[in-house]
């Protein structure tokens, strides 16, 4: 018996591989891991990156140790830098084409009721210094050492992503009862000085705003499958660290009510 198991890839494993899927025949009970070796006899050039690759099996992260089935869906994730109706008071987006700042007063129309009294608003543009560079990319970053970074290429794993964003709505609402949020995240090129992701949280009062919104936009650059590589003149380095496949642990800063303790206040 043989399973057969569609393995996709991105980003800079894309490029190593040079192709975006491969179709792998397994023995029957055979391993996430099992999977990964046999792609790597395929295509050798994946190997050095195994320490920063994650797993998603059918859009779902996975232990590499799970053993998968006949016409799974095998996602290699790269480290990271981002249909159904969403629920009320809640605006997922992945967008192809170009937005500014006018995004936030778009989302916090969208979102606020006469009930709220903050809406607090983030955004991510195009700088021209680059980032830390994902493992296996520190020799090329050096290349382009001292240059400016002329665009940013957003790449995404989009129906998992929407689904991770989704998740992290939820985690905002349980952990500080901000039910009214907006993630807005380009993909494709971002032009330095363009907005690349905007968040914004809408809430009655401002201290579950501004804790909702940053817990959304550090989970987004932790968990959510998008990519992305700084273009230069000649070239490109990818950005990013492994991801992370649930969410932090919460603190003293994310209870419910939104509020922080009194030592917490007086060490800001």
């Amino acid at each position: 018996m043989v399973s057969r198991v569609r393995v996709r890839l991105f980003a800079m494993q894309r490029e190593l591989a040079g192709a975006r899927q491969v179709d792998l025949e397994l023995a029957d009970g055979a391993s996430i891991e099992a999977a990964w070796s046999a792609l790597i006899a395929i295509h050798p050039a994946l190997a050095p990156g195994r320490s920063a690759v994650r797993f998603a099996r059918n859009g779902v992260y996975a232990d590499p140790t799970e053993i998968l089935a006949d016409g799974d869906e095998l996602a290699c994730i790269p480290p990271v830098s981002g249909g159904a109706a969403e629920p009320a008071g809640r605006i997922i987006e992945l967008r192809a084409e170009p937005f500014g700042l006018e995004i936030l007063a778009e989302l916090g129309d969208r979102l606020a009721t006469d009930a709220d009294g903050a809406i607090c608003g983030f955004i991510g543009r195009t700088r021209l210094s680059p980032g830390t560079p994902a493992p296996g990319q520190e020799a090329e970053a050096a290349r382009h050492g001292g240059r400016q970074v002329e665009a940013l290429e957003y790449e995404a794993h989009e129906s998992m992503a929407t689904q991770i964003l989704d998740a992290i709505a939820d985690e905002v609402r349980d952990r500080f009862d901000v039910e009214r949020i907006g993630i807005v995240h380009r993909l494709g090129s971002v032009p330095r000085g363009e907005v690349s992701v905007a968040v914004v949280a809408v809430a009655a009062h401002r201290a579950a705003a501004f804790e909702a919104a940053r817990y959304a936009i550090d989970e987004l650059k932790a968990r959510a499958p998008i990519w992305k590589a700084e273009q230069f003149s000649d070239g490109h380095v990818w950005i990013g660290s492994p991801a992370r496949s649930g969410p932090e642990s919460p603190g003293p800063e994310s209870r419910r009510d939104g509020s922080r303790s009194a030592r917490d206040k007086e060490a800001t």
